[in-house]
């Protein structure tokens, strides 16, 4: 029960935006450069009425399922909508009604203007993604708490509406969206949003959030300050201190997308700027040993990735299955050399993969095989007087 007491921090945010939905408040908005073609199908009320630091919708592709928390007055979703296309699917969460009054009515008119109908909007709190806020509304008025017994009853019922009847499920959703909302999460909630966006994520799903990072750690005079805080100052996390919390949540390749070098704000000394970071799920399943390899292209003589195995430049390490298809996808891909074996392996006779056996180098044999069409081939076959590869 003491996740539905509501903080001074997030009642000043709830307000704070409650308001903003109904007039355009300027200081809460920093300056973005959106795609013109996709804001043309959204009402003007929506655009003015949406805060954000940054454009995750960019990163989006055709057919993914995305989650947007905070989603506000839904431009994001509206934008994300037109990205993914009928094929895909889009979620907002927020938890403020007013919000979500303008997002909801407008989304009829975003449907007409495209041809399609693929948004949603669901109450919610973004560190929370399990309760219904809505349903939760419903069981409150059906179930009034008047007394410590019925306090315990509605706080049993919450648990088993979180496990039965989960407002974003596990492994869902292919995307993560959030423009500028992270960072009005109280503190004490961070670490539980982090893990709530790497719950809802399916496995290879990327998670792509523009938010307000500070270059120091704020002043507790400044955490104490609700309109700074609402105002997504206070909460901001450090620069580095933002990529440790994906590392700590169990995300992979991590990475800022955009970095801004010009602050959006100064306050006592203290530098405030947009970020957009991507962070990715990797897969639990279990790993076997393929005889694959791969090489680390450079440019750097050697990296570390984030489950510790150490690349050397132009040197073949030995991977599993499930790294040798990571390292085939973003953000990896371009930085990599796949090496398959010359002859396959089957995945149900192959050996689970050493863990001992990690930033192990590869014998080109182990790949080739002794008896590989490869290994065998002769000089002439490939250099003769027909051939034009010499």
């Amino acid at each position: 029960m003491n996740q539905l007491i509501e903080s001074s921090q997030e009642s000043a945010v709830r307000l704070r935006y409650a308001k903003a939905a109904q007039a355009k408040e300027n200081a809460l908005c920093c300056p973005v450069n959106y795609d013109q073609r996709f804001l043309k199908a959204i009402p003007s009320e929506v655009i003015e009425r949406d805060y954000g630091c940054g454009d995750p919708s960019r990163y989006l592709e055709k057919g993914e399922t995305v989650l947007d928390l905070g989603s506000g007055t839904g431009k994001i979703c509206f934008i994300a909508s037109q990205v993914v296309g009928p094929e895909g699917r889009v979620i907002g969460v927020d938890m403020t009604d007013d919000m979500l009054e303008v997002a909801r009515r407008n989304a009829l008119v975003v449907s007409e203007n495209i041809g399609y109908s693929n948004v949603e909007f669901r109450k919610g709190r973004i560190q929370d993604l399990k309760v219904d806020m809505e349903a939760l509304d419903l069981m409150i008025e059906s179930h009034p708490v008047q007394n410590s017994n019925s306090l315990m009853e509605l706080e049993a019922k919450i648990e088993q509406l979180r496990e039965d009847q989960p407002m974003i499920d596990d492994d869902s959703i292919d995307v993560v969206v959030s423009n500028c909302v992270l960072n009005l999460v109280d503190a004490d909630k961070k670490k539980t949003l982090f893990r709530e966006l790497h719950r809802v994520l399916k496995n290879g799903g990327r998670a792509v959030i523009s938010d307000i990072v500070s270059d120091e750690s704020v002043t507790s005079e400044m955490m104490r300050d609700p309109e700074l805080w609402s105002g997504c100052l206070s909460g901001a996390m450090t620069e580095s201190g933002f990529l440790q919390a994906f590392e700590d949540a169990g995300f992979y390749g991590i990475r800022y997308r955009k970095f801004d070098l010009n602050p959006w704000r100064v306050v006592d000394g203290v530098v405030f700027r947009s970020v957009t970071v991507e962070a990715f799920k990797a897969s639990d399943r279990e790993e076997k040993d393929l005889n694959q390899a791969i090489i680390y292209n450079g440019p750097f003589s050697r990296v570390v990735d984030d489950e510790g195995i150490v690349l050397e430049r132009g040197v073949r390490i030995a991977v599993s299955d499930r790294k040798y298809e990571q390292y085939q996808r973003p953000p990896y891909k371009e930085s990599m050399t796949m090496i398959p074996p010359s002859t396959a392996v089957e995945s149900g006779k192959a050996p689970v993969f050493d863990k001992d056996a990690v930033s192990k180098r590869r014998p080109p044999k182990e790949s080739k095989g002794s008896d590989s069409a490869v290994q065998n081939r002769s000089a002439e076959s490939c250099c003769s007087k027909e051939s034009s590869c010499c």
